[in-house]
């Protein structure tokens, strides 16, 4: 189970019960300087930093002065999502065999979700799996990405095609990072934080509807308890479904529209979060065209993602180029795409029972 969350010396900590791979997520201000804090989590003598062009200027002289005493190697990659590939896998692969690491070694990912979870998945391939941490610097990454495990990188094909569940030691999000992030990144984020509430938890749609402008002002208060609330959703669906058999679909909402908008632009003009803010609108209405969801519901889904900034319509690349798009999807089985949809808000499945019109139509409307 997830451990409810407590607060030490200012600090949000939810405990992920996951056995021998169980770790804690801390939530708070300045974490990334705080010496004793990464030298209790990342105990390792060497450590490899992940990160990228743009968030290694702004944090990675800290965290390296805070990891005073081990040996620390930096890598940075260039930033973006089209750089999640294998090839950069490869390059981050070339620097732990180059620097002779061994299996008690630490590899930290310091950036967005771009950054954890290609640093993820070259920890859990280097040596057949070595350790890890999740040091998220943005929103998207901060309730979402740096949670549950899931690493990988993406195929001219598809995106997240290949990768491992690889889970972290632990997760160390610092909220002051967000005060340097771009604001079209901070609404990204918002879209995962959306998804949360409108497929598990109805209180915490009302309070994004109320909250919503504090959090797009960068309220501290605020956005403790989103990206709190956010890590204790996610935590509790990945402790009943780790690998993705069950449960855990449901946090796929919006993302198999989005993906196809994603891989549509080659992963170069949407942010994923934007990407799945799209998706998310594209799903409430395929939801209310067969019957699972209210009218009024949609706009109010509607409403709040305009209001984050995140209504943009997808390009109008054709229904039938967006259907082979999600035809190479993980959620597909036995060729049939599996969708997310909405039952009320607050409340979803994941289900391939839906009438082939409806997914017809829903495409046509929304890609033209």
């Amino acid at each position: 189970m997830a451990v409810p969350g407590r607060i030490l010396a200012g600090v949000l900590t939810l405990d992920v019960a996951l056995g021998d791979r169980a770790y804690p997520i801390l939530i708070g201000e300045s974490l990334l300087s705080d010496a004793g804090t990464l030298g209790a989590y990342l105990d390792a003598r060497d450590v490899l930093l992940v990160t990228n062009t743009t968030v290694g200027p702004l944090y990675a002289e800290p965290v390296m002065r805070a990891l005073q005493g081990r040996r620390v190697v930096d890598v940075r990659l260039p930033d973006g999502e089209q750089h999640k590939t294998l090839e950069n896998v490869s390059r981050v692969l070339d620097v732990l065999v180059a620097n002779r690491f061994g299996r008690d070694s630490i590899v930290v990912a310091l950036g967005g979700g771009v950054v954890g979870d290609l640093a993820g998945f070259s920890a859990a391939c280097y040596q057949r799996g070595i350790a890890f941490a999740q040091l998220p610097t943005t929103l998207l990454s901060q309730v979402d990405s740096s949670v549950g495990g899931k690493t990988g990188v993406n195929h001219p094909g598809g995106k997240n095609l290949i990768g491992a569940f690889h889970q972290p030691r632990v997760v160390l999000s610092d909220t002051a990072t967000l005060r340097t992030l771009p604001a079209r990144e901070l609404r990204a984020g918002l879209a995962e934080v959306i998804k949360y509430a409108l497929v598990f938890d109805s209180e915490f749609l009302a309070w994004l509807e109320a909250n919503l402008d504090a959090l797009l002002a960068l309220e501290p208060g605020a956005l403790a308890h989103a990206i709190y609330r956010s890590c204790e959703l996610k935590a509790e669906v990945v402790l009943r479904d780790e690998h993705e058999r069950g449960d855990r679909a449901l946090l796929n909402f919006g993302h198999t529209f989005g993906h196809a908008i994603e891989t549509a632009t080659g992963y170069t003009q949407w942010l994923h979060g934007e990407a799945v803010g799209a998706g998310m609108l594209i799903a409430a209405d395929m939801s209310a065209r067969i019957g699972l969801l209210k009218n009024e519901d949609v706009e109010r889904v509607r409403v709040l993602v305009q209001r984050a900034g995140l209504a943009t319509p997808p390009p109008r690349i054709g229904a039938e180029r967006a259907l082979q798009y999600m035809s190479v999807d993980k959620k597909v089985k036995a060729g049939r795409i599996r969708l997310v949809l909405l039952e009320g808000l607050g409340r979803a499945r994941f289900t391939a029972d839906y009438p082939d019109g409806a997914l017809g139509a829903t495409l046509a409307a929304h890609f033209g």
